[in-house]
């Protein structure tokens, strides 16, 4: 995928449009209240499904405490996704920019796992608490084989989850306004329910809560391990930021991290509280698989009485459903990047002509949880257990993804300041040309300091874009100081643990391993499969598409590739005819093409490149006739046209031979190579710009 696309999508609007956008634009109050919205669901459900847990019982409080600490870490990690990934996405786009196209595909099927499953469960655990104000859904059947079976509150799950289905077919769009209405209600039942309990206990009594909580218990490493794990339930939805990035407002990076210091002081306050005083004062509902699906709402009703008890069922019912339909937006817009990556069947995006919405799409993100609830027959122990391959996966590859990236970053550093002072030498003798382009250079990025400007990355889209050019010229320069190495080991002690707890699930839970593994497979043969019809019709999609050059590649060859010359298959055999197999060719695409829509919708993945057909098409058929030509060392970027853009990537590539259709010849009019030489070819005329650097 593409990065740094969401400034891009901005800035093709017209100036009204962008007044609007920014408009619409979130701030860190309301990015909280969507991923609050979803996180905070979890503590509904958590209690019961970790005390049911083998070894966990009463130390479910005792784990999700422990796990809390994992998840400061990770929102660290995520709050830096959302800047460097503007474009959304979370861990689809993530693995695909830090690895490759196939492991993007590998983490979009962990997250639509996950989303598959929110749905299931949020729904579910919806109705649950909706039956402690309509006693009448909560009857259970006795079914002979298969235990209790409350049928009524699955028949109106699933109805409910048709209904969302529906509504999104539509085409209502979901509301970070009404998000931020629901969590703030949220976090004021939960607070009522801890000053509730907090005025009938006794300060003295809370403290003999703690080692109560190991009466019984003997803490093995294998206990330890799989409470770890099992508790990371408790913060599902953290994910959420990183989708909120294309209408996130700027700077990406200020704005996720105060929205997630708030998401960790509210959940932080919360969730392990709650789960600890209602599995510990309420041992006899949490041991119950059917009352402890709603034991927050009992436990607001111990010492609040009925009113609080409603109130909290109530609210938390309008919130899970609320969520289910999160991750139902979420599933459906994941299946369309997906299928615009080419993973997938190109129906997906087919969009309904009365309603224009993408029905096949989200006729699947409704109808995988409804199957999945018949399934387990409405069992959300089950469910719980089946959650931790998805979320978990996620995470890891997530965190794997940020690892790598930031690693190359600080080696990207470290070379520039090896070559700094040789740098500087060459560019004081250069010609008056070199010095023009370079001062334009800084133009683009006046508040770096100069070793970055002379090697930083650039994306040169407008005036917008500016501010993500010089965000990302700043983390290269900053690769190596002492809060980057902090930040980095930190991170790769945040991936270490959430890789134990995943593996630790894989073994513990393996329902959740057998199903997350059978979606995954089936979704990774559907994509093989789609990805072997494209190569057949020639046109191989490419591995990665970046927005951003971040180094120079010495002694390559830069083609150079346009909306409209129509010479563009002349210039891939030229460049691929003069690079031999060890040359690395970079295929550099000026694109002038301009999204219709302004304003993108929240959960949306925005991605230019990925709705650019012709850009896609070009890109296809170089990335095939590379592999023919058996040219492993090859990079895509995908640039808006500007009249600096070549000559930027130029100086910062500083390719031996840059190949351009002869048409073109103005766009190359900042370059100073050392000489041109034409070509003839049976496509076109081309030339070739040679340079020793």
């Amino acid at each position: 995928m593409a990065q740094g696309s969401v400034e891009q999508e901005a800035t093709h609007s017209s100036s009204g449009d962008a007044h609007n956008q920014g408009k619409s634009m979130l701030g860190p109050l309301l990015c909280w209240a969507v991923v609050f919205a979803d996180i905070g669901t979890s503590v509904y459900y958590v209690p019961g499904i970790l005390y049911g847990t083998r070894g966990v019982g009463s130390l479910a409080g005792f784990f999700v405490f422990l796990t809390m600490s994992v998840f400061v870490l990770l929102t660290l990690k995520y709050a830096e996704v959302t800047h460097r990934f503007p474009q959304g996405g979370g861990v689809v786009t993530v693995a695909a920019q830090a690895m490759n196209r196939w492991m993007g595909a590998l983490g979009g099927m962990f997250i639509l796992v996950d989303y598959f499953l929110t749905a299931a469960i949020s729904c579910l655990s919806g109705m649950q608490y909706l039956s402690v104000v309509i006693p009448i859904l909560g009857v259970s059947l006795l079914v002979p084989g298969l235990g209790q079976l409350q049928l009524l509150l699955l028949l109106l799950t699933i109805a409910i989850l048709i209904l969302l289905g529906i509504l999104n077919w539509i085409g209502i769009k979901e509301s970070a306004r009404v998000s931020f209405v629901g969590a703030v209600i949220a976090f004021v039942s939960d607070i009522a329910i801890l000053f509730t309990v907090f005025t009938h206990i006794s300060f003295s009594y809370f403290l003999s809560l703690f080692p109560k909580m190991f009466v019984g218990h003997i803490l093995t490493p294998s206990t330890i391990l799989i409470g770890f794990a099992s508790s990371f339930l408790a913060f599902s939805g953290l994910e959420s930021i990183s989708q909120l990035s294309p209408v996130m407002k700027q700077p990406h990076k200020k704005v996720a991290g105060m929205a997630l210091l708030l998401v960790v002081l509210t959940i932080g306050i919360t969730s392990p509280l709650l789960t600890m005083l209602s599995t510990l004062l309420l041992p006899r509902q949490a041991a119950d698989p059917i009352i402890s699906a709603y034991i927050i709402s009992l436990l607001g009703g111990r010492w609040g009485g009925i009113v609080l008890q409603t109130e909290v069922a109530i609210s938390a019912t309008a919130l899970l459903v609320f969520a289910s339909n999160t991750a139902i937006i979420g599933s459906y817009h994941v299946f369309i990047a997906l299928s615009r990556m080419e993973f997938l069947p190109s129906f997906i995006l087919r969009r309904n002509k009365l309603r224009g919405t993408p029905h096949y799409s989200i006729i699947l993100a409704t109808a995988i949880p409804i199957v999945i609830l018949i399934l387990v027959l409405g069992n959300i122990n089950i469910l719980g257990d089946m959650y931790a391959f998805g979320l978990l996966g996620a995470f890891s590859l997530t965190c794997l993804g940020l690892d790598i990236v930031r690693y190359q970053d600080w080696k990207t550093a470290r070379r520039q300041r090896r070559g700094l002072t040789t740098h500087r030498e060459e560019r004081s003798n250069s010609n008056k040309q070199l010095h023009t382009d370079a001062n334009k250079f800084e133009q683009l990025t006046p508040s770096v300091d100069e070793q970055s400007k002379e090697n930083g990355h650039i994306n040169v889209s407008t005036a917008v874009g500016k501010e993500m050019l010089q965000g990302t010229v700043s983390e290269v320069a900053e690769a190596g100081s002492l809060w980057f190495k902090i930040n980095f080991w930190l991170g790769i002690v945040t991936t270490l643990l959430v890789v134990v707890a995943w593996s630790t699930n894989l073994v513990a839970k393996p329902l959740a391993t057998a199903f997350g593994g059978g979606v995954t497979v089936l979704g990774l043969i559907v994509a093989y499969t789609n990805s072997r019809l494209h190569e057949r019709r020639g046109r191989v999609p490419v591995p990665v598409v970046f927005t951003r050059i971040g180094q120079r590649i010495p002694n390559s060859v830069l083609a150079v590739l346009t909306a409209g010359n129509g010479h563009n298959d002349a210039v891939i055999r030229a460049a691929l005819h003069e690079a031999e197999e060890k040359t690395p060719v970079s295929f550099l695409y000026l694109t002038n093409h301009r999204p219709q829509r302004a304003t993108p919708t929240m959960m949306e993945i925005v991605d230019p490149y990925l709705d650019d057909e012709q850009a896609k098409e070009y890109f296809g058929k170089a990335e095939s006739l590379a592999l023919k030509a058996k040219v492993a060392n090859r990079r895509f970027f995908y640039l808006e046209e500007q009249p600096d853009a070549l000559a930027s990537a130029w100086h910062v590539i500083q390719p031996h031979d840059t190949v351009i259709a002869a048409v073109d010849d103005a766009q190359a009019k900042d370059i100073n190579p050392d000489r041109i030489r034409y070509e003839l070819t049976p496509n076109g005329k081309v030339a070739h710009l040679l340079k020793t650097w």
